[in-house]
């Protein structure tokens, strides 16, 4: 595999990618972003030496990491959101994938590397993007560069909405709200959001995990758009698995002590999987990616967020 530059020991190689596996697995040092970081930098600098085994692996740990965050979901919670959120909710995700699908038109990105930023930024960011994947074919290549937009674009929230909230006098439910529609990822969601109260916290917590649910319906459509001829529908095992965890996690509570376990194993999963996405990068398949991707996903992400919060601001 071509590297930057040619890496004297193949023991060394082997051996720094076993210790930056450990430190996912083992330590709470690494999030997702550096994760995928730390995963590119064996890719594109030291080479992976386990090449031709990654790719399978981090194909189905991605489906299993998805299974296991269904055991969080709690089907109550998100019924206490009531028809304003499931109203906001859907309307946000319609919209943010229909202007995804024209930008992708216009800056002629990959029909599938389109379909996976505007999925990242309708429902919950990586989590979303890692779903999707396998019921598209991404490649690698096309969900590292997705994951690598959402993140940065997470970064970016997670330090502007609270001044921005504050500057326009947004109540605490309409921080929470804009927050969980605006913002990708669950874990910068919360950060925003716990910097700016209590409530605002509570309320964009909820929201998030009904937008969550939308992954179902996501990944079923999104199996009919990119169908490769196939005469039928194929609904992935994973997404049902998803589904039904959730109803467990949720009806049956003397499972919390074990459902708050699988989430963190998911999380773990979800972590290494991304790690392993990142190390099968070549910069050679680098190198033939352009900018456009990233701008398409940052004038989606303004998009959706400024039209959000027009909602909300003369709603409320």
């Amino acid at each position: 595999m071509p590297k930057l530059f040619p890496f004297p020991s193949p023991l060394l190689q082997k051996a720094i990618f076993s210790a930056l596996v450990l430190l996912i697995l083992f330590t709470p040092l690494l999030n997702s972003a550096m994760a995928l970081a730390a995963g590119l930098v064996v890719g594109l600098l030291l080479g992976n030496p386990f090449q031709s085994h990654t790719g399978e692996i981090s194909k189905y740990l991605l489906q299993a990491a998805v299974v296991g965050l269904g055991f969080g979901i709690d089907l109550y919670q998100v019924a206490e959101t009531g028809l304003t959120g499931i109203v906001y909710t859907l309307v946000s995700l319609g919209a943010t994938m229909l202007v995804g699908a024209l930008l992708g038109k216009l800056f002629y990105t990959p029909p599938r590397l389109t379909h996976l930023v505007s999925s990242g930024t309708a429902i919950c960011g990586g989590s979303a993007i890692a779903a999707v994947a396998p019921a598209i074919r991404a490649s690698d290549q096309e969900i590292s560069v997705a994951l690598g937009i959402v993140f940065v674009l997470n970064a970016v929230a997670l330090f502007i909405f609270p001044p921005v909230g504050a500057a326009l006098g947004l109540t605490q439910a309409q921080f929470g709200t804009w927050a969980a529609i605006a913002i990708h990822d669950t874990s910068s969601v919360v950060g925003a959001a716990t910097q700016y109260g209590e409530e605002a916290l509570q309320i964009a917590t909820t929201l998030k995990l009904t937008r969550a649910l939308w992954i179902v319906p996501l990944v079923l459509v999104s199996s009919l758009l990119f169908k490769n001829g196939e005469k039928k529908l194929s609904i992935p095992t994973f997404i049902l698995l998803f589904l039904l965890a959730s109803v467990v996690s949720t009806f049956i509570p003397t499972l919390a002590m074990v459902s708050s376990g699988i989430v963190l194993l998911a999380k773990k999963g979800l972590l290494l999987s991304l790690f392993l996405i990142g190390a099968n990068i070549s910069p050679s398949a680098l190198r033939s990616i352009s900018a456009k991707p990233f701008w398409q996903g940052v004038l989606l992400w303004l998009f959706i967020s400024a039209t959000s919060l027009a909602v909300i601001y003369q709603l409320g």
